[in-house]
Parts: C-alpha cells; sequence; structure tokens
C-alpha cells in the first residue's frame, strides 16, 4: 500500500492534525474512569460536596474539548480523503491514458472501470476509518491496560490474561480476510464486464429475443460474487464473537476477584469502576476490530490493484506536449517487410508486407475478415509497433518520430464511428480543438453531413447522445470522417468507413475528398470505391495477394477478379467473401 498511501503526502500537515485531534479524544476517554475513580472515592463514599463538584467539572471540561476535537477531526479528515480520491483517480486515468495499446489489452476494460472507482472508494474510506476510528481502537486497547495497571495492577491482570490469543488470532484473520477480498474484487470486475457488455448489446440482445439467456447468464455471475462475498464475511463475523467471549470472560475475572479485593480491603470500590470501565472500552474497541479487518483486508486488496496499474513502466506512450512541432509532413508512406503478431499471442497477422504510397495518392486495401487490413492501419499511428520490418513516414523510421507529431499529420476514421457525450460542434472541434467555426462547417461539408446537420432543430448545438445513439449510422460515419479532416492532416486513415452510406452519398464523398491534399488509406469491401483510388493492395492471411490499379489486378489476380465478378452478379452492396 506504499505506493497507494504516498498520494497523501501533498496533505501529512492536514493528516498530522487530524491524529493530534484523534489523540485528544482518546486522551480524554483513557483519563474519564480514572475521574470517575477519585469522584466516587473521594466525593461520593467521603461524602465530599466539593470534591465531586471540582472532579465532575473537570469530567465536562475535557468532555466538551472531545467533542470539538471530533468534529474538527471529522472536517479534516473528510477534507484529505476527498483530495487524495481526487488525485488518485486523476493519476490513474492518466496512466491508462498513457498505455500503448498493447498495455491497455493486458487489463480487462471493466477491471480499470473498478478500479477507477470502486477500488478508489475502497481506499477511501479506509483512510477516513484511520484518521477516525482505526488507529484510535488499538490505541485505546493499549491505553486501557497500561492506564488499568496504573489504577490497580493486581485486576488489570485478568484483563491480559487473553490478550496473547487474540493478538494471533486476529493476525490469522487479516490474513485470509485479505485473500478473500482479493478474490471478491475480482468478481466485482466479472460483473462489471457483464454489466457492461450487456448494455453495450442492448439493441442486439432486444432484436434476438435474448433478454431472459442473458439475465440467466448476469444471475451466474452475480451468484458467484454473492457466494465469495458471503463467504469472506461469515468467516469476518467469527472475529466479533471470539473477541466478545473473550472480553466477557476477562471481565468477569475483574468482577469476581475485585468484589473479593473490596472486601478485605486491598481494593477500593472507584478502582475496581475505573477497572471494569476500562475493560468496557476494550470490549468497544475490540467490537470495532472486525470492521477495521474488513474494510483493511479489502482496502489492500484494492490497492495492491491499483498498485498494478501505477507501476506499469514499460509499454508507456512519452509524448512531449510541449514540443514546438515540425515541419508539415509530405504523407509518403512505405511499408519494408513489415509482420506483426499481437503481444498476447506468436499467431502472425502481418506476414512480410511491403508497399509504397506516393504523396496525395489514394490506397484501397481490400481482403477477407481477418487478412490484417485494420492491423495494417493501426501500425502507421504507432498503436503498436512492428515485430519485425520498418514503415517510413516521409523517409523517417514511425519509430524515430515523436509521437505527437507523428499522430498530428494523422487523421484516423475507425471501422467503429466513436462520438461523444456533448453537441455535434464539440464533437467535430474533437479533432483540432483550435479549429474555427468556418473551419468545423467546411469539413462537415466535405463529409456530406452539413445538410443533416441544418436540419437539425438546434443544428451544430444538437446534442449527441452516449455513442451517438439519436444519429443513423450514415450520420455517425460523416461526423467521425469530417472531425477527421477538420485536422487537415497530410495521412487519411479510413477503416471501411463508408460502409452505411449510400452510393450518391459515397460518391460525393470521394468527390469532394479529391480537394484534400491527403495520402488517403481506404479500408473497403466494395469494388466500385476500390476502381477510383490510385493503387489497391490485397491482403489474404496477412500477406500481399496482389497490388496495382484495378486494371492490373483484372488480368493478375484470380482472387481479385473473382470478387469483381461476384459483386457484379450480387450487387454493388455485396460484401468482400473469401
Amino acid at each position: 500500500m506504499k505506493t497507494i498511501l504516498s498520494y497523501l503526502s501533498p496533505y501529512k500537515i492536514l493528516v498530522i492534525v487530524a491524529l493530534v485531534l484523534m489523540l485528544v479524544e482518546l486522551s480524554v476517554e483513557l483519563v474519564q474512569p480514572l475521574l470517575i475513580a477519585i469522584i466516587i472515592d473521594d466525593g461520593i463514599l467521603a461524602e465530599d460536596q466539593q470534591a465531586i463538584i471540582l472532579w465532575g467539572s473537570i469530567m465536562l471540561g475535557i468532555s466538551f474539548l472531545a467533542f470539538l476535537a471530533g468534529i474538527i477531526n471529522t472536517y479534516i479528515a473528510s477534507h484529505i480523503v476527498q483530495s487524495y480520491g481526487f488525485d488518485i483517480r486523476q493519476a490513474l486515468f492518466k496512466k491508462v491514458q498513457a498505455f500503448t495499446m498493447a498495455t491497455f489489452l493486458k487489463f480487462p476494460t471493466a477491471s480499470l472501470i473498478t478500479r477507477l472507482t470502486t477500488d478508489v472508494t475502497i481506499t477511501q474510506n479506509l483512510i477516513f476509518m484511520g484518521l477516525r476510528i482505526m488507529l484510535r481502537a488499538p490505541l485505546l486497547v493499549v491505553g486501557s491496560i497500561i492506564m488499568s495497571f496504573i489504577v490497580n495492577p493486581y485486576l488489570a491482570m485478568f484483563l491480559v490474561i487473553g490478550a496473547p490469543f487474540l493478538v494471533v488470532f486476529l493476525y490469522i484473520m487479516s490474513r485470509n480476510g485479505l485473500k478473500l477480498f482479493s478474490k471478491v474484487q475480482k468478481r466485482v470486475d466479472q460483473v462489471t464486464r457483464k454489466i457492461q457488455e450487456n448494455l453495450q448489446a442492448v439493441r442486439l440482445i432486444k432484436a434476438y429475443l435474448r433478454g431472459n439467456f442473458e439475465s440467466s447468464r448476469f444471475a451466474s455471475v452475480a451468484d458467484n460474487l454473492k457466494v465469495d462475498n458471503v463467504k469472506a464475511f461469515r468467516i469476518m463475523e467469527l472475529i466479533l464473537p471470539v473477541l466478545l467471549f473473550v472480553m466477557n470472560v476477562s471481565l468477569l475475572a475483574v468482577l469476581w476477584f475485585g468484589a473479593k479485593e473490596i472486601q478485605t480491603g486491598d481494593v477500593e470500590l472507584g478502582e475496581l469502576v475505573a477497572i471494569i470501565n476500562y475493560a468496557m472500552r476494550m470490549t468497544g474497541a475490540f467490537s470495532m476490530f472486525a470492521f477495521i479487518i474488513i474494510f483493511f483486508s479489502r482496502a489492500k486488496a484494492s490497492s495492491e490493484r491499483m498498485e498494478e496499474v501505477l507501476k506499469v513502466e514499460e509499454g508507456i506512450e512519452i509524448i512531449n506536449e510541449d514540443s514546438e512541432g515540425t515541419t508539415p509532413g509530405i504523407g509518403e508512406i512505405e511499408f519494408q517487410h513489415v509482420s506483426f503478431h499481437y503481444p498476447t499471442t506468436d499467431l502472425p497477422v502481418l506476414k512480410d508486407v511491403s508497399f509504397k504510397v506516393q504523396p496525395g495518392s489514394k490506397l484501397a486495401i481490400m481482403g477477407a475478415t481477418g487478412s490484417g487490413k485494420s492491423t495494417l492501419l493501426n501500425l502507421i499511428p504507432r498503436f503498436f509497433d512492428t515485430t519485425e520490418g520498418t514503415i517510413l513516414i516521409d523517409g523517417i523510421d514511425v519509430k524515430e518520430w515523436p509521437l505527437k507529431e507523428l499522430r498530428k499529420i494523422i487523421g484516423l476514421v475507425p471501422q467503429q464511428s466513436i462520438l461523444f457525450t456533448g453537441s455535434i460542434e464539440e464533437n467535430l472541434g474533437w479533432g483540432d480543438q483550435a479549429a474555427t467555426e468556418e473551419l468545423l462547417r467546411e469539413a462537415a461539408k466535405q463529409a456530406q453531413i452539413h445538410e443533416s446537420i441544418e436540419q437539425f432543430p438546434d443544428q451544430y448545438n444538437t446534442r449527441v447522445g452516449q455513442k451517438g445513439v439519436n444519429l443513423s449510422g450514415g450520420q455517425k460515419q460523416r461526423l467521425s470522417i469530417a472531425r477527421a479532416l477538420v485536422r487537415k492532416p497530410e495521412i487519411l486513415l479510413l477503416d471501411d468507413s463508408t460502409s452505411a452510406l449510400d452510393v450518391s452519398t459515397e460518391n460525393a464523398l470521394w468527390e469532394a475528398l479529391e480537394e484534400e491534399n491527403a495520402t488517403m488509406l481506404v479500408i473497403t469491401q466494395k469494388i466500385r470505391t476500390a476502381k477510383g483510388a490510385d493503387h489497391i493492395l490485397l491482403l489474404e492471411e496477412g500477406q500481399v495477394s496482389a497490388y496495382g490499379t484495378h486494371d492490373e489486378l483484372m488480368k493478375d489476380s484470380t482472387l481479385y477478379k473473382a470478387i469483381a465478378e461476384s459483386q457484379q452478379e450480387g450487387g454493388e452492396h455485396d460484401e468482400l467473401h473469401s
């Protein structure tokens, strides 16, 4: 937990103040039984009214002091905990943003969500308890034992008889608790992942009437969480009965032997009352130990999960935000014997791929599902690094380009159109925050979405729902293209980004894009789209099957010719099969 607790460093003065205030409360609680003993022995039994008033006033005064200390402590502890939560969430989010795609794939999305939400909250609760009662409980036990020996060593001996057993018992239970709650947090990840998956696929679930089936699958995952939670809490719930049993036995021993000592005159009544008071305080403190161990075990498990993210050192993208910028690129792209496989497998996705795209030209990339088309595009902005071979942009290895400068010259339109909650204008401006209103509208016109936007009641101020749920597939694709065009990129990567467009809209789009002085790599399944490209790259099982113009491939590539003939027979919108 060292890494997690280090985020409390900016608030160490406030932490010290909170702990001092907690010690003030503790000191008052430890002194009170001693004052009660004095009032009984020197006041009530001695029938001294002045002593009762004096010591009673002192008790009232220090109790008010403890009351004020408790209120201020709570206020400061709350401020520390909320500030800490903000800081560590920012640190976790920033670290995740810096992950390379290879590193990102090592952490399930649901797990990252849980770490940034539930795990942070659990550690916040631990810190708050630490500043309020977690340290106070063991200190109250130790302090009560010390004060008991000060009052009467003989009776105090009966309070500590079970102490060695309790120490060993609590140690064993805390270790078991840590293991169990680590398992519980993993179950929470699974539940979060299942919820996330179902919410994303809600339309498909409804369309296929699979609601009951998915509910049963969720019930299975939720049941696993319930079983592990019950197992963890059942073991933890053993703590309190055992602690109370041992303390009650000790308390009975104090009462039994204390009564005998009073009869012989070796112990005063006030001393016995004070010892009983300390025993009751110890019992109350021990009763909190069960909750403390539960909170600590859960927080320890959560902190280890957060530290796993924060301690990632390899697979981090370094982007210098203060770089001055480089000379605008011309957009030449060259693949030299590029091979690639994902970090999680040795199965090659691309094998010895070589080709060259001249600046300002358009390359259509075709191939069956799983042939490596999208992977090829992902290597250009260095979402992943090649396993073998070299990718050159303007004659420079992409690994030698500063990431910020490399990605500034690239406009990416992914296969799945991603839009953010906000207005249409904000989504378009997401491509370039410095873009003017005129530039946004120019990009929208090129992407053939301007007229559609103008028909909305709020036009460019129209709110886009989460992931663009209130827009059609074609509208989302065109907005994604416009967002990329706002950047005025030297290289434009389109990953099957016109699949939802009708023929006339797509033709108008390509005509508008001819005005762009950008090198375009277009993944497509349509022969008519490929025909408009300067060159066509045909991939088959990760290898270059053919490269050339449409006419050249019709002559030299049996596969391409078969695809073209099948689409002529089945219609222009048939998808590629092989």
